[in-house]
């Protein structure tokens, strides 16, 4: 196992990442269920005593074998990569909505995400905070040019329009321009109606990446 700037060489076999993802998706996606059930639940104080002695029991044998430190990074000589703790698109992270992005071509992406309770800010809204770390990873994404270089973000400025409602939304974001080791990136995400936040970044390529 190797690391290269916090990207992690680490030799697991595609097939056996396929076993993996097959039985820690679907286990991600029923924590992100009991996050929005527990929000909204409205069981007797007894009944969440007995939830609450469940879930400790899951945690425990979760707990029976960890890795060190962050999920971080990680990729084969195969040609896969896995960044399953990450906060947005996290396979593994049920804090993740997650979101499945779609990248058109190099330098232009876009992706659908419903968000729900866990999300909300302003009552029926999605937290301000929430739209920033979708756009910012989108645009980062954006930014890698379809995974081709690494870039972080050095700035990243917000317009809010309107209120995001809770529900389906769509995020869209394309490079504007490029200078030297910095990548200006454009996004917005929003409903049916348009656009809710519009956003402009600029995306850095470490020297070390160069």
């Amino acid at each position: 196992m190797s690391e290269f700037g916090g990207f992690i060489q680490d030799e697991v076999a595609n097939d056996e990442l396929d076993r993996i993802e097959a039985a820690y998706g679907p286990l991600a996606a029923a924590v992100r269920e009991l996050v929005d059930a527990t929000i909204r639940s409205t069981v007797p104080p007894e009944e969440a005593a007995l939830a609450l002695a469940e879930v400790e029991a899951v945690v425990k044998r979760l707990r029976a074998q960890q890795m060190p430190g962050p999920a971080g990074v990680r990729f084969n000589s195969e040609g896969r990569a896995w960044n399953w703790g990450n906060a947005v698109v996290g396979l593994r992270n049920a804090i993740a909505p997650p979101l499945e992005i779609v990248h058109v071509r190099s330098g232009l992406a876009h992706a659908n995400v419903d968000l729900g309770a866990a999300y909300e800010g302003p009552p029926g809204l999605v937290h301000g905070g929430a739209t920033a770390l979708l756009l910012d990873h989108i645009m980062g994404e954006t930014a890698a040019a379809a995974f081709t270089r690494v870039t972080f973000t050095g700035t990243l400025t917000m317009v809010y329009r309107r209120g995001t409602p809770l529900g389906p939304l769509r995020l869209d974001a394309r490079i504007d321009r490029e200078e030297g080791r910095k990548v200006w990136v454009v996004a917005s995400i929003g409903d049916e109606e348009g656009p809710t936040v519009e956003a402009e970044g600029i995306f850095i390529i470490p020297r070390w990446a160069t």
